[in-house]
């Protein structure tokens, strides 16, 4: 009975040990330092609101056996928290289990892709490749590899700096007016005659004259005359009476001035006189714009006339011809083009800041807005802008401008409502849209945020920075920079550094207000880390921790250093 119960245990032994030494995964678990990792990018990256991943590997030869299957899940660990990409399964040759295949013989290469989404806390983190092997039902862990450390968030620096855009007035110090009139005359003659003085035209300008020289801020500064003849005329004739019909023109209009009791009417240099000639190009246009029938072949057989003086000759004969050419062609050529030109001038600038409190009804529209613009004081500004809005309701830059004051005051579902009133007065206008979008996105709402940018894209550098910062969120770095334009701020250097565009970025910087503050030198020194250049590293480091002593910690984790951490320099730098 004893021998047969030692004869049991010995076989039950056996037994085990040869399963022990058939097992695969011992000797696999034992050489799995011989798996080679690569990651990429090493420090992992935060993009858009992700950290993904690529990894590919080796498998030695004479490794993997032919029915073993090996699950390795990369693992971050963070802290005390620990997140999980997906598993990537290699299988041996004969392995029933879904996987890459690895030969036995030559070993093999692995490849792997995944993304997990960005928590805080991820930037102080090491990426492990955690392996589990599986043969015949059992299973066996390999040992944890470290195979990346680190995860830069660079982009995670973007300042929010949503720009609204004001509904801009048109002021101008001094706006350029002119009033104009067309004396006609009969052939061969330079004379005014009554019945033109009582033309509309006329009556226009004489009403425009009195109009302003009873304006206290309207200053008079001239009066062009530029006169014609027809060109049925002799041509020394013509140019003579071209002549004098731009003189008795001038004098038409200095008869006006002086009634009016105008500054200058009386000087002759306050007079311009052109005499033009006969005017060809004038009767060409209006023989194009008539109803004659072969008006083209009349044009053509005139213009081949060499000698001027046959030309008005025919010209003649066609104007017996045609009665169109005799009674409204010719006359209309002979022409004088009276020209009365002045300058209104704004108020001052203190006078326009007074008015606004007290008479804001005394100011033009443009001028009023203009007041909005000379006071910081948001609420000066505001009330500047309900008082437009009440004078002017019918202008939808009164509300656009009220809404943009209570974005600046963080007043967001006030603003909210303005730009809906600005939406109703001018749809889809570009400067509403860029606003209705800045609502949006403080809303945390960036797709509604877009679709507005995208209805403003190209309005004005207020709308490339609202859609340079969203893109720059999503990762999208070129369209960033693109839309970014010639912006120099933070956002748009840092969108630049992302895009690897580092001496454009440098330049943004450096002529940005960012420029003398600690951000600005933080980032120049990653800059610097990124182009291997020490140097500027640690000397923008020092000068950004002068500025914000909190950047000291900042610094010791940022991944974009790995290099530098056991760097004197650096340590001094940031100690």
């Amino acid at each position: 009975m004893k021998k047969q119960t030692f004869r049991s245990y010995a076989l039950i032994g056996l037994a085990a040990a040869t399963t022990v030494a058939c097992n695969p995964l011992n000797n696999m678990t034992k050489k799995a330092e011989e798996i080679t990792y690569s990651v990429t990018p090493n420090p992992l990256e935060m993009h858009g609101d992700s950290i993904e991943v690529s990894i590919s590997g080796t498998i030695p030869p004479k490794f993997f056996n032919a029915k073993v299957s090996v699950d390795i899940t990369p693992t971050l660990n963070y802290g005390e928290q620990v997140t999980t990409f997906k598993k990537l399964v290699l299988v041996g040759e004969d392995s029933e289990v879904e996987g890459q295949k690895i030969p036995y013989e030559k070993g093999g290469n692995f490849s792997y892709n995944d993304k997990i989404a960005y928590q805080e806390g991820m930037d102080v983190a090491t990426l492990d490749a955690v392996g589990v092997g599986k043969y015949k039902g059992k299973e066996k862990e390999f040992p944890a590899e470290q195979i990346a450390t680190g995860t830069i968030i660079t982009p995670s620096w973007a300042m929010e700096d949503d720009m609204p855009k004001l509904g801009d007035d048109k002021f101008t110090k001094v706006t350029p007016k002119e009033q104009q009139a067309i004396i006609n005359y009969l052939v061969n003659s330079p004379a005014v005659r009554s019945s033109e003085l009582r033309d509309e035209d006329m009556k226009e300008l004489a009403a425009w004259i009195k109009e302003w020289a009873d304006h206290p801020m309207f200053n008079f500064k001239g009066v062009d005359v530029v006169a014609y003849a027809s060109p049925e005329g002799e041509m020394s004739l013509n140019e003579n009476l071209a002549d004098q019909r731009a003189k008795s023109g001038a004098n038409a209009a200095k008869s006006m001035l002086r009634r009016n009791r105008v500054k200058d009417a009386s000087n002759n240099d306050f007079y311009n006189t052109v005499g033009k000639g006969e005017d060809w190009d004038g009767f060409k246009q209006a023989m194009q714009a008539s109803d004659i029938k072969d008006k083209d072949l009349i044009l053509r057989v005139l213009e081949m006339y060499e000698d001027k003086s046959k030309r008005e000759e025919e010209i003649r004969n066609l104007a017996e011809t045609f009665e169109v050419i005799k009674e409204k062609i010719l006359p209309d050529l002979r022409r004088s083009i009276v020209t009365v030109k002045g300058e209104k001038v704004s108020f001052s600038d203190e006078k326009i800041k007074e008015y606004a409190k007290s008479n804001p009804d005394t100011l033009s529209t443009e001028e009023l807005l203009y007041a909005a613009t000379m006071t910081e004081d948001l609420d000066e500004k505001l009330s500047i802008y309900q008082t437009y809005s009440k004078l002017h309701a019918e202008d939808w830059r009164g509300p656009n401008n009220v809404g943009y004051v209570y974005v600046m005051q963080n007043k967001m579902e006030e603003a909210k409502a303005e730009f809906d009133k600005a939406n109703s007065l001018s749809p889809n206008n570009a400067v509403v849209m860029n606003n209705m979008g800045v609502y949006e996105r403080s809303k945390g709402n960036n797709e509604k945020a877009m679709e507005y940018y995208e209805m403003a894209e190209g309005a004005s550098p207020e709308v490339g920075n609202n859609m340079g910062y969203l893109q720059m969120l999503a990762g999208d770095y070129e369209s960033a920079v693109s839309n970014y334009g010639d912006v120099k701020t933070f956002n748009a250097a840092l969108a630049q550094t992302l895009n690897k565009d580092y001496q454009t970025a440098l330049q943004t910087i450096d002529a940005s207000p960012a420029a003398d503050e600690a951000a600005g030198y933080y980032l120049k020194a990653v800059i610097g880390a990124r182009q291997n250049d020490q140097n500027m590293v640690v000397s923008n480091l020092k000068s950004a921790i002068a500025k914000d002593s909190s950047l000291k910690e900042k610094a010791k984790r940022d991944a974009e250093f790995t290099a530098y951490k056991d760097n004197a320099e650096f340590q001094a730098a940031v100690n």
